[in-house]
């Protein structure tokens, strides 16, 4: 065995066991909750019992009919029918017409929206870009959408999302239970002002140890770092037991793999491994939309890129809500979406949305051929085995918004042609699973956390029903989604 497998042997080995460790950090222990948080809680009793809901229990089996479920002390206690006693002293709740789901594990949600300064109508904006930090709204939409879990999944103001969460799991604050990325491992070049500029591989390794240290529970690479710099991150993340992921371009794919990381965001639209003067190292000017219109799913590349990513056990983040707004006329104007923006960033994405649609058909071609072609991966590398992942990428585009997003999210992965129990899958139970989770959350059974989401419809029959939020219960406690949203109406923008 070359010195080569051995690390990367050993770095795998370390992924799995860091899964494990971090994990606990991920789900803390439920805290008493707060008098400011209390106004947003719809059901509070210790035990309650959900009767004569619809099913889905996360698994991919079909959804059951008229099910009762038992929650107590932040648990799930049974299931069963109609049949199944309460226990003494239960607050009961009558739910025909509902449907009950996991909690949404978002694993590409941000916590910032990006703002253009002094965008005009023609989509112009002056430099640089802003970050500005959603430190209030973003946590209830996700929240209130259903998104019991999240992963950061690039952190600009890290420190902020980690006393985000710390009050989040004191019970002082309103919000998921959050994986923190540490801030965005991102060579030189970024478009970004606010990101740092690694300087070669020791100065990633002491990022990701700092960050570690701090309580980051894992990392996430960007564009323009060079292999070197990612291999040591990895590395250094695999010590720690954390993983790492990336929205890559200066790096391909399968490089990537090859030196361990642990998952790829995007799908396949940012692998550049195919790209015309795609130099090592180097970002390409198509940044992956040459190898997309290439790499249609029935072609060799496509097979041997998914046989790696499978090989190596690399798990691969969809994010179809924020590419979809490049194909003209895909993407729905959700009114309740719309609600949440602030005056300034909903007439900045109603710009740039009109753009996109009155444009000339045929100079959207590529792009929906691309769209199709991530689909078709998509689905094959999840045929073949691979761990499949959801999340929106909520960032400044208003028609991706955070917990909307993720809703979206399962919705397009039945448009891609997941059965809607299979995208419920892939948006709860994978994400858990990735996580080192799957014992805890991820799945309505008993003896698991109570992180369930009450819609009301069927979702397994119509999947746009898994907008129709009415309560999201997250360590047994039932808190109002409607009136989370209010509490943050045209603010999405702002703060």
């Amino acid at each position: 065995m070359s010195l080569k497998s051995v690390i990367l042997g050993t770095a795998a080995a370390l992924a799995l066991a860091g899964a494990a460790n971090a994990a606990p950090q991920v789900v803390a222990p439920p805290s008493p909750l707060n008098a400011s948080v209390q106004p947003y809680v719809k059901v509070g009793a210790k035990t309650v019992v959900l009767r004569h809901v619809r099913l889905i229990d996360g698994t991919g089996a079909p959804a059951q009919a008229d099910r009762t479920i038992v929650v107590a002390n932040g648990k799930i206690a049974a299931i069963g029918g109609p049949e199944l006693a309460a226990p003494t002293g239960a607050e009961t709740l009558d739910l025909a017409g509902r449907t009950v789901m996991p909690g949404i594990v978002g694993l590409h949600d941000h916590m910032y929206y990006i703002a253009r300064p002094n965008m005009d109508a023609a989509g112009h904006s002056e430099a640089p870009l802003i970050v500005p930090q959603m430190t209030f709204s973003s946590p209830r939409l996700y929240l209130a959408a259903g998104v019991t879990t999240m992963r950061t999944t690039g952190s600009v103001e890290p420190y902020v999302d980690l006393n985000v969460k710390s009050e989040i799991d004191a019970g002082r604050m309103i919000g998921p239970h959050m994986d923190v990325t540490g801030p965005y491992l991102e060579g030189a070049g970024s478009a970004f002002i606010q990101m740092h500029p690694l300087k070669d591989a020791d100065d990633a390794r002491r990022m990701v140890n700092y960050w570690a240290d701090m309580g980051a529970t894992s990392f996430k690479a960007y564009m323009n770092i060079t292999r070197a710099e990612l291999g040591a991150a990895i590395q250094e993340a695999h010590k720690r037991g954390l993983k790492l992921t990336g929205h890559l371009c200066s790096v391909t794919y399968p490089e990537a793999a090859e030196l361990g990381i642990d998952d790829l965001e995007h799908g396949f639209f940012v692998n550049t491994q195919l790209d015309a003067g795609k130099a090592p190292d180097q970002c390409s000017r198509s940044t992956g939309n040459e190898t997309l219109l290439k790499m249609t799913p029935d072609s060799p590349e496509a097979d041997a890129l998914i046989k790696l990513l499978v090989s190596k056990h690399v798990a691969v983040t969809s994010t179809l809500p924020v590419f979809e707004q490049r194909v003209p006329m895909h993407s729905p104007l959700n009114p309740k979406a719309m609600a949440v923006l602030t005056p300034e960033a909903r007439e900045a994405y109603l710009y740039a949305r009109n753009l996109t649609n009155q444009a000339p058909r045929e100079r959207y071609a590529d792009t929906v051929r691309e769209y199709q072609n991530d689909l078709g991966l998509e689905r094959k590398f999840v045929a073949a085995g691979g761990l499949l992942l959801a999340g929106p990428d909520p960032t400044g585009n208003g028609g991706v918004i955070p917990g909307f997003g993720d809703q979206r999210e399962i919705e397009l992965l039945v448009e891609a042609g997941f059965k809607p129990e299979e995208a419920v899958k892939i948006a709860t139970l994978n994400g858990a699973t990735y996580l080192g989770l799957a014992d805890r959350i991820g799945t309505v059974a008993p003896g698991k956390n109570a992180d369930v989401v009450v819609v009301k419809g069927d979702p397994s029959k119509t999947i746009a029903d898994v907008e129709n939020v009415e309560i999201v219960f997250k360590d047994g406690v039932g808190y109002d989604a409607p009136k989370l949203l209010d509490s943050v109406k045209g603010r999405y923008g702002q703060y």
